[in-house]
């Protein structure tokens, strides 16, 4: 697979993975599998829930992570990389800008609602759990030697306090701020787009810079002022799988070609990581692989995003693609049986749902710990988890119709004469 030329790609917008057309058309697959990664996130998310160990994370290394924002980067090369031909690099650059600004107080609105609910939830005492407590959210109540509250909100509203349940906002601002510099570089030539990607990656894996005596320059964003803590999600490390999303979208790398013997590599890779998952550790009982997971773990590591993630996702992404055909033309229903018709409805809800990934994000985020909390009064058994998962799914769908309603400022329609 190579870089295309900077002087051949066109600027018209992209509708497929490194296809060009002269309407903006979205393509199904971004926003279907965009969808299906906000399902997936809800369900990792909320405490107890037995769903959470038969996901696709338990099956491979990458997980919806990578999805979200693999399919963001896309996304972003559709909303901001177009901005930046249309109109310039300083007025692509205020865009993307205005959409950090966008998920900042995403973030923060993300952080008190959900502090809030934990400390209601607590305070109702029903099951003698502390619910803020489990986030590790002591320093907002207990004053400390080593802080104070004042100085807690100052460092949460700065990022220099970025709690581990709430670092994925944080991490894909600082990937939206790289890129102005990406489309600086592309302007001379995409080589250079792809050594400053590689460059910021490896700089942003920890092991590896120790192992050469240059852990000293590994870079990092400090989550708490008082600890030695980073942040989780090391944007320096999955700025580079954005980044190949937002590549494949612009059209800088071709699509590759359909194969059976690529198809062959991928699966290969797909089913090879079985045995060193958590399904392979945990229900197959290879303590082979327990092993080598421990002594792998840079290779594997979910913070600074190890290079085997990187494989892994995208073989799988690869077969998915090939999965769901040209523009997504095998995940649309072709009869006019009942399951055809019941198929398309189910698709119309996983795409909204995709096309509202953010205000769909936070909100799952908030209901996870209310789910958490329905299975600690009802109960974990397998019916109860499935209704409680149920009800979260249908909350991210009612948001995402919500939020494209709201969206498509109705009021705006003209009167009729």
């Amino acid at each position: 697979m190579t870089l295309a030329d900077p002087a051949q790609v066109p600027s018209r917008p992209v509708t497929a993975l490194g296809a060009q057309s002269t309407a903006r058309v979205r393509d199904i697959r971004l926003d279907f599998f965009r969808g299906i990664a906000m399902f997936i996130i809800l369900i990792a998310h909320t405490p107890g829930n037995f769903l959470t160990s038969w996901i696709p994370a338990r099956w491979g290394f990458s997980d919806a992570t990578e999805i979200f924002v693999f399919c963001s980067g896309m996304a972003s090369a559709i909303a901001f990389g177009g901005a930046f031909q249309r109109a310039g690099w300083v007025l692509g650059t205020a865009r993307v800008l205005f959409r950090v600004w966008q998920v900042y107080w995403a973030h923060v609105g993300l952080f008190f609602a959900t502090l809030a609910l934990t400390v209601y939830l607590t305070e109702l005492d029903i099951t003698g759990r502390n619910y803020w407590g489990q986030l590790n959210l002591w320093m907002m109540f207990v004053e400390s030697d080593k802080w104070d509250n004042s100085n807690i909100l100052l460092s949460f509203m700065t990022l220099r306090y970025v709690p581990n349940y709430f670092d994925i906002l944080p991490m894909y601002m600082i990937v939206l701020l790289i890129m102005p510099i990406i489309m600086l570089l592309a302007r001379v030539n995409l080589w250079l787009v792809a050594a400053f990607v590689g460059f910021v990656w490896i700089m942003g894996q920890t092991a590896l810079l120790q192992s050469v005596g240059l852990g000293a320059y590994h870079f990092e964003f400090p989550a708490e002022p008082w600890t030695d803590r980073t942040w989780f999600f090391n944007p320096f490390g999955w700025q580079l799988i954005f980044f190949t999303g937002f590549a494949f979208m612009r059209g800088w790398l071709p699509k590759p070609p359909v194969t059976s013997l690529l198809i062959g590599i991928a699966a290969f890779i797909v089913i090879a990581n079985i045995p060193l998952s958590n399904i392979g550790v945990r229900e197959f009982g290879f303590d082979w692989a327990r092993d080598w997971r421990v002594a792998y773990k840079p290779l594997i590591d979910k913070s600074d995003f190890g290079i085997l993630r990187y494989v892994h996702f995208l073989a799988l992404a690869y077969l998915a693609w090939v999965f769901a055909g040209d523009k997504g033309s095998r995940l649309m229903a072709t009869g006019t049986g009942l399951l055809s018709r019941i198929w398309t409805r189910i698709l119309a809800i996983i795409l909204k749902v995709g096309q509202q990934s953010l205000a769909v994000f936070v909100v799952s985020m908030f209901t996870a710990r209310l789910m958490g909390f329905g299975m600690d009064v009802m109960g974990r058994d397998t019916g109860t988890t499935l209704l409680i998962n149920a009800m979260g799914g249908s909350v991210l769908i009612a948001v995402a119709y919500a939020a494209g309603w709201f969206k498509s400022q109705p009021w705006r329609a003209k009167a009729p004469a």
